[in-house]
């Protein structure tokens, strides 16, 4: 059964599903949003920012389960819910372990949909997204193709993943190298990325005043991956924006500079839209989004494609 997409359903969220993760020292916790019904469900899997959680960014998680998409969301080592001390042997490597984070979601699939009462057979494992924001949005890069540059400008492994078959990255920092703070420089190396290999369909959404204390540039460092990435790619650039987007993070989160419902509601519509079109879903919402934004006569945003 195709649900209707066009109105909301009841939601069922499920939490934590822990998944076995040798050699991260903790068994993985995920998050399972699903709507109650419906069959052949498209999956986001959903990569926090720094210190978040499983229970993060309710506002753009409950809108895209409510409307189609099981969302699985998992608690990285760097959040504080976990608190690790910086003195961890794993610190350093935070980042990695943020990117099998989300290939071992995509290996246990099986025990997921099982953990879950109710998700058994509904779930369309053809159509994979992934989204994040801030450091999950550099996070998701790699499993789109985006590289991290060594210290002589080389890029390392190859971590992209075909089971990805469309990005949104949110509010995602852009080059390395001398874009960066000297302290950004000193303690986050691997913030030296390199998009040319990031082929993987992307909505790339970024703040028009979204000034980074870790980048030298202002607020157009945000839109490097889509610049400087090859392929079909979408650019969503909101007016007014700083790093929290309007507050997608969390209905009531201390760290929105920028709370506007407006602009999360729009962000949480497009974001829709973008994945129904980019896998396939619908090759209507997206373009009628867009030409609403278009022909608005004060827009909060604007979008450019390539």
């Amino acid at each position: 059964m195709e649900m209707n997409v066009s109105t909301s359903t009841p939601v069922i969220s499920v939490k934590p599903v822990v998944l076995s993760a040798p050699g991260r020292g903790e068994g993985l916790q995920v998050r399972v949003s699903a709507p109650a019904i419906g069959s052949h469900l498209p999956i986001i899997i959903f990569s926090h920012g720094f210190g978040w959680s499983l229970d993060g960014y309710g506002p753009l998680v409950d809108y895209w389960a409510a409307r189609g998409f099981v969302v699985i969301q998992p608690t990285h080592l760097d959040s504080r819910t976990l608190n690790l001390s910086p003195d961890d042997p794993r610190t350093p490597l935070i980042w990695r372990f943020r990117v099998e984070d989300l290939k071992r979601i995509l290996d246990q699939l099986d025990y997921i949909e099982s953990s879950v009462p109710g998700l058994s057979g509904r779930l369309d494992r053809s159509r994979i997204a992934a989204a994040g924001h801030s450091w999950g949005g550099q996070t998701v890069s790699m499993l789109l193709g985006a590289r991290v540059l060594d210290a002589h400008g080389e890029p390392g492994e190859n971590m992209s993943d075909s089971r990805i078959k469309a990005g949104v990255l949110l509010a995602t920092t852009g080059l390395g190298g001398d874009d960066l703070t000297p302290f950004a420089a000193e303690h986050f190396p691997f913030m030296n990325p390199s998009f040319s290999d990031m082929r993987t369909p992307t909505l790339v959404v970024a703040g028009d005043h979204d000034q980074s204390l870790l980048s030298t540039r202002g607020p157009d460092w945000f839109t490097d991956p889509y610049f400087l990435s090859p392929g079909s790619k979408s650019l969503l650039t909101l007016f007014g924006a700083e790093h929290s987007l309007g507050g997608i993070a969390g209905y009531n989160a201390a760290e929105t500079t920028d709370e506007n419902p407006e602009r999360v509601a729009l962000l949480r519509q497009l974001t829709w839209s973008y994945l129904r079109d980019a896998l396939n879903l619908d090759d209507s919402s997206w373009l009628a989004a867009r030409k609403a934004l278009e022909e608005n006569a004060n827009p909060s945003g604007r979008i450019e494609s390539k």
